[in-house]
């Protein structure tokens, strides 16, 4: 498989967001969302991944960070999802566990093309930065909504926020990486009805 790349731009009166991935990537990353915390999370899921990532996002941050961090969200997950095509090839589903100090992040993926979230995190804090901790689970299922795969994520022991995120992403980025790798045993889609629904 090559050029499994695509950008997608997606504007809005809350949103101007241009993104660009490339499955087959180095972890190179290009990222200003004007959310430090979210920069940070997308550099990890990058580098941890092997995505190259570039992300521009304004966002109507005068009004709060909701917009910008659901919507790069969004954004990302419609970008794998054109990346992927058919997903002819792919090993499809894929897992990462990642400890960050304290905290144990869980993250396990499908590409199935049926879009469905399982969120288990408790939070101390509101907010890490600019990022509410309870964006945390929307920005996953925005994503998985939007990539149309299964994805459950699941936190252990975190007693520091920023920790815990960050456990979370970079397991994200391990399970993601596997799910998309291509077996070069496998010629066709990676399902028994001979398709996966997209």
């Amino acid at each position: 498989m090559s050029n499994r790349q695509a950008t997608i731009q997606r504007r809005t009166a809350e949103t101007d967001i241009t993104l660009t991935i490339d499955l087959d990537g180095r972890g190179d990353h290009d990222v200003a969302t004007g959310i430090g915390f979210l920069d940070h999370m997308l550099a990890a899921l990058a580098v941890h991944g092997l995505f190259d990532l570039t992300v521009r996002a304004v966002g109507d941050l005068h009004v709060d960070t909701h917009h910008t961090i659901e919507d790069a969200g969004i954004v990302l997950g419609q970008a794998v999802h054109a990346a992927l095509g058919d997903r002819r090839g792919i090993v499809r589903v894929g897992h990462g566990y990642v400890p960050m100090d304290e905290a144990l992040g869980f993250v396990a993926i499908d590409l199935s093309g049926r879009p469905y979230t399982v969120f288990q995190a408790q939070w101390r804090t509101p907010a890490v930065g600019q990022f509410p901790t309870d964006l945390v689970e929307h920005f996953f299922e925005s994503f998985a909504v939007h990539a149309r795969l299964t994805l459950h994520a699941r936190l252990d022991n975190s007693r520091n926020d920023h920790h815990g995120i960050e456990a979370l992403f970079k397991a994200l980025a391990r399970a993601l990486r596997l799910a998309v790798e291509v077996d070069p045993r496998r010629a066709g889609v990676p399902s028994t009805k001979g398709t996966l629904a997209t």
